[in-house]
C-alpha cells in the first residue's frame, strides 16, 4: 500500500511505527536554474552545472543539477516529511546511491520511501534500525535518484 502524504511530518514516529513493506510518497520541491548554478558554483563547479550556454552544447543538452544538489533537496524533503523530530538518532550511512536521470530547471521533485527492514538493537534496546529504499522522482514520476539508507530511531518508552 502506498501512503501519499503531501503535508504532514512523521514528527512523533518511533521505531515501532515502521513496518516492512510500507511505502510513503511525499513532497514537492521545485528545481530552479538559479539554485542549480549557486549550489554548483560552491560545491560542484562542473560546466554542465554552472554555465547554461556551455551546457546546451554538451552531452546533456542543457543545464543539469549536481547529483549532490539533488541529494540535498531530497534530504530536505525527508527531514520535512519522513524523519521523526523526536526519535531520529541519525544514520550510520547509505548504500547503492544512484543518479539515474538528469535533474533540470523546472523539474519538481518528490520522494518515495519504502521500509525494507526493521531491527531492534540488541546492544542498545532503546533504539532500532530501519532500512529504507529512497527514490527521488520528477514531476513525470521518473526516478532520478535512489539509495538505500539506514536510520537509527528511538523506541517508545514502555
Amino acid at each position: 500500500m502506498v501512503e501519499t502524504d503531501a503535508g504532514s511530518s512523521a514528527g512523533d514516529s518511533c521505531f515501532e511505527d515502521f513496518t516492512p513493506g510500507t511505502v510513503r510518497e511525499f513532497g514537492s520541491t521545485p528545481v530552479t536554474e538559479e539554485e542549480i548554478i549557486a549550489f554548483a558554483k560552491q560545491y560542484d563547479p562542473q560546466v554542465f552545472h554552472t554555465d547554461p550556454d556551455a551546457a546546451r552544447k554538451g552531452m546533456y543538452g542543457g543545464l543539469i543539477a549536481s547529483g549532490w544538489h539533488t541529494a540535498a533537496m531530497a534530504m530536505r524533503l525527508l527531514v520535512d516529511h519522513q524523519l521523526s523530530h523526536m526519535a531520529s538518532l541519525g544514520s550510520p550511512g547509505i548504500d547503492e546511491l544512484r543518479w539515474l536521470r538528469p535533474v533540470r530547471p523546472g523539474d519538481k521533485l518528490s520522494v518515495r520511501v519504502t521500509v525494507e527492514e526493521t531491527r531492534r538493537s540488541q546492544s542498545k534496546p532503546d533504539r532500532g534500525l530501519v532500512r529504507l529504499f529512497i527514490e527521488v522522482m520528477n514531476q513525470n514520476r521518473e526516478v532520478v535518484m535512489s539509495w538505500r539508507g539506514i536510520n537509527m530511531l528511538r523506541c517508545r518508552l514502555s
